[in-house]
């Protein structure tokens, strides 16, 4: 197995009186593509919190290639190679898809003159080249000047998955990038992300969508109420008696056991 890129060890969160994530250790090996699973309110995006540095763990501590980040702003992470979509677009609808872009660029500037110079309004800077050679890359470049509102939901998924990717990251995290699209789109991104993976950058995908999740990851990291119940691979994860109960019950999960059984002898 590769080394390990990020890690969690015995990582809890509490609000108040309120445990939401409860001794949660896990790895993301370098390369990998990982999905985090389980039932609504499981605690994924929790957990995607503490490892971008919205939220600090109440106990335990989050390593990126071994050096502790529990006590690094957000701006630090990115630095460090962590960057990360979300759920819901959080596009300028009113800029184009290359202006977009740039501002991902952002990240990197250490101060407010190089926060500015990537929107520079003086010609083609490099900062655009590098933005306009990004999404061609990416297979986008049909699209730099379009303003983004126009741009089907898919096309704009992607578009913000690229904004991420000019951070330079070395592992991405994903919340639901599937969410709101159809079966051709989400295989386009299945695809695309496919692609993104084959460029050294590490996976780590929250997601509904299981059929999304068995053609792309090959880890999986299932919670359940805050904690651990499955970390393994992603060809065995439904066959799991832990995974079956979370998501069905305890009476719908046997049903469903026996009935493979009986399948598997028939």
């Amino acid at each position: 197995m590769s080394a390990s890129l990020l890690s969690l060890h015995a990582v809890s969160k509490n609000f108040g009186g309120l445990a939401v994530i409860s001794d949660v250790s896990f790895d993301v090996p370098q390369g990998s593509r990982t999905a985090l699973i389980g039932p609504n309110g499981a605690g994924k995006t929790t957990i995607f919190n503490l490892i971008s540095g919205v939220f600090a763990p109440s106990e335990g501590e989050i390593r990126l290639e071994g050096q502790t980040i529990d006590a690094l702003p957000s701006r630090s992470r990115i630095g460090l190679g962590i960057a990360r979509s979300f759920q819901n677009i959080r596009l300028m609808p009113h800029l184009s898809v290359v202006e977009n872009v740039m501002l991902g660029q952002q990240s990197r500037a250490g101060n407010l003159a190089g926060m500015l110079t990537p929107l520079s309004l003086f010609g083609r800077s490099k900062y655009r080249r590098e933005a306009e050679d990004l999404l061609e890359s990416m297979g986008l470049s049909t699209y730099p000047g379009e303003v983004v509102a126009t741009l089907p939901y898919g096309i704009r998924k992607k578009i913000e998955v690229v904004r991420a990717l000019v951070a330079k990251p070395k592992i991405l995290l994903l919340d639901e990038p599937a969410a709101g699209l159809n079966n051709t789109e989400t295989a386009n991104l299945r695809d695309f992300l496919m692609t993104i993976s084959q460029s050294g950058v590490t996976l780590l995908v929250v997601e509904h969508d299981m059929s999304l999740v068995r053609s792309l990851c090959d880890h999986a990291v299932v919670l359940n109420f805050g904690r651990k119940i499955y970390d393994g691979s992603t060809r065995t994860v439904q066959e799991d008696p832990a995974v079956l109960e979370a998501y069905l019950g305890t009476r719908q999960a046997e049903k469903t056991r026996n009935q493979a059984e009986a399948d598997h002898v028939a």
